[in-house]
């Protein structure tokens, strides 16, 4: 922990050159056979640290042993108003006093509830065991290069998507290898965008489901296996392989149909931990990106996070001390600012933090994609940390952050040296993840309201292969090519409080609801396109401005596997938007009597449904066929 107060962040030069450091092992490790291996100059040696008796160092298999020089891990500073700074100091004493670090690194359950925390710590051991799998990865890389692919498209969902979305967007096109592309909606504009960019000669599908039932990779797998069959007969199966858990509907299936290769998850490691496993590597050595770098890199950080390193230089620690230490503050608003060319990683960080930490009331709100605005200017209930890559900063997120800290808001700064370090954030946020877990007293391993929204869209699914329609419904009010929905209770308070019945008097009425320490979540079951990206990024600013509140955008039903479970079980804070539209032509789903656009319309009733059964303030608009116009008609009523 470099600062606690506030201090003025020293400038570092982070290395960019470094060997890669393997911790001792029982037996010399191999040296990485690629030529992508990390090279940077070794800096000064850490401190050794201190050998208590059976406090390991890290996985509880490698018994603790002198460390010699490595690289640096990407350097965290802290600018935290004096109270925290007490509070976190104070805290991370508690933590190492008490053995807590080691605790963690064995899977003790009663470091947070007490249940089967247990069973889920196999993450904590991944960066290793992948390591011994370098060759693996390579086979996999060298055998898509030789296939000739020019795409490789993930269907997946939450844990099993976002990794992969973070390489796509962070590495972009690797010469030589396939574009990696990331499908996780059952909107039909999304998958007929997504097929327009593709040649589905030339593509290789990665379906990934831990679970092997998740309904999204399911009905998405269906359509492009029938597409595909379409065009290449019986050689279409050899365009897929999946990733799954050992065992799984997933798994018969591919074998069955004999795909191309089946990869298997950790039934130990839950899917917002899988970075690192196949979920996250399998995608990465797809496309072209060095696994032995990324796995170096994490294997830095997981020995600066182990058990027996001190407290204050123990980035995992810390990150995670200050983030449940500001939440239980009421600075509960993690706002994540990262540079243009990671900005991939947060969306990761807001799945986890979010499904991790939200629930039983409490929780940590992650806050994506909103610009960076004046301090105070979206309430004092914000923590902000700022990833930063320092081989491609921005100057603006820098004047603005710096602002930030000049204000006297808390910020933490992490700096990456190039995106490789990706690897490392995994298991800094991972540690940092369940270290606040304990902080807040919640299971950051499991979650329990997320199955509700599924059971809800799933009796509305029912209806329509009963009937081939959806079940009817009645708008509480309509104009303006507005429709609106709500549940009783909302709808009895916004009649009383709207100034007229009209769609943007009610909609106004609903966004005056927010108070002080609330955020507005807008859930948006659209095309994730530019327009529709850029039209509600204006309606976050304009309520930032005018509430000064934290504003969130999530689209649908990606969301539901993101921050769903933050929606539903963390604190009561959230005021809901939802946003849904009719469909510009049917996709049929092979095997179904209902099309992807029933599908994704009756998983946006479905969490409407629970959100309002938890008596949280939703409020779902219907903008019809014409989006654009739609869309309009909403900003206006939101700008009055």
């Amino acid at each position: 922990m470099a600062t606690t107060g506030r201090s003025k962040p020293k400038k570092g030069k982070p290395s960019a050159k470094a060997k890669p450091r393997a911790r001792p092992p029982s037996k010399p490790a191999p040296k990485p056979k690629s030529k992508l291996a990390p090279k940077l100059k070794p800096k000064a040696a850490l401190k050794a640290p201190s050998q208590r008796p059976g406090i390991p160092s890290g996985p509880p298999h490698l018994a603790p042993k002198p460390r010699p020089q490595h690289p640096p891990v990407g350097p965290q500073r802290l600018a935290l108003p004096p109270s925290l700074a007490r509070e976190v100091k104070g805290t991370v004493a508690e933590w190492v006093a008490g053995e807590k670090m080691s605790r963690l690194w064995r899977g003790d359950s009663t470091l947070w509830t007490g249940r089967d925390e247990d069973r889920w710590v196999g993450w904590l051991r991944l960066v290793e065991q992948q390591r011994a799998r370098r060759e693996e990865f390579g086979r996999v890389s060298e055998d898509v290069r030789l296939a000739g692919f020019a795409h490789a498209v993930v269907l997946g969902m939450g844990g099993s998507s976002l990794c992969p979305d973070v390489f796509a967007r962070t590495f972009g096109r690797v010469a030589g290898h396939p574009v990696l592309h990331v499908l996780d909606s059952t909107v039909p504009a999304q998958i007929r965008s997504l097929e327009r960019e593709i040649d589905l000669r030339r593509t290789l599908f990665i379906v990934a489901s831990k679970s092997g039932t998740t309904i999204e990779p399911a009905v998405l797998l269906a359509h492009f296996l029938d597409r595909t069959r379409s065009l290449l007969g019986g050689q279409a199966e050899s365009r897929f392989v999946a990733i799954t858990d050992p065992g799984t509907e997933l798994e018969r299936q591919a074998q069955r149909e004999g795909f191309r290769k089946v990869f298997h998850g950790l039934p130990n490691v839950g899917g917002r931990f899988s970075a690192l496993s196949h979920f996250g590597m399998v995608p990465a050595a797809a496309m072209g990106v060095s696994v032995p770098r990324l796995l170096d890199r994490a294997l830095v950080m997981a020995d600066a996070c182990a058990a027996d390193r001190p407290g204050d230089d123990n980035p995992g620690l810390v990150l995670g001390v200050v983030l449940g230490a500001a939440a239980r503050d009421g600075m509960d608003k993690l706002t994540l600012v990262a540079s243009p060319g990671i900005a991939g990683l947060a969306d990761w960080i807001e799945q986890l933090v979010a499904e991790s930490l939200g629930k039983h009331g409490k929780g940590v709100v992650p806050v994506v994609g909103e610009p960076v605005g004046p301090p105070r200017a979206g309430g004092e209930d914000r923590l902000f940390v700022y990833v930063r890559l320092s081989s491609a900063p921005s100057e603006e997120q820098d004047r603005a952050v710096a602002a930030l800290e000049r204000g006297g808001a808390p910020v933490v700064r992490i700096d990456l040296s190039d995106p490789s370090d990706i690897g490392q954030e995994f298991f800094r946020w991972e540690i940092a993840t369940a270290v606040a877990g304990s902080i807040l007293g919640v299971n950051p391993f499991d979650q329990p309201d997320v199955e509700a929204a599924k059971v809800a869209a799933r009796k509305v699914t029912a209806a329509v292969e009963e009937t081939g329609t959806l079940p009817p419904e009645t708008p509480v009010l309509q104009g303006n090519g507005l429709r609106l929905f709500a549940d009783p209770e909302n709808a009895r308070v916004l009649a009383g409080a709207a100034r007229d019945s009209s769609p943007a008097g009610w909609i106004r009425a609903h966004l005056a609801r927010l108070a002080k320490g609330d955020y507005l979540a807008l859930n948006a079951f659209l095309e994730q396109s530019a327009p529709v990206t850029a039209a509600l990024q204006e309606i976050r600013e304009s309520v930032r401005a005018t509430s000064r509140v934290a504003t969130t955008l999530g689209f649908g039903p990606r969301f539901l596997h993101s921050t769903g479970q933050l929606h539903k079980g963390g604190p009561a804070s959230g005021l809901f938007l939802q946003l849904t539209a009719d469909d510009a032509e049917p996709l049929p789903i092979p095997g179904r009597r209902f099309g992807f656009g029933e599908l994704c319309r009756a998983q946006a009733r479905g969490d409407q449904e629970v959100l309002a059964a938890r008596g949280r303030r939703i409020l779902r608009v219907h903008l019809g066929a014409d989006v654009k116009a739609g869309l309009t008609a909403l900003r206006r009523a939101v700008a009055r």
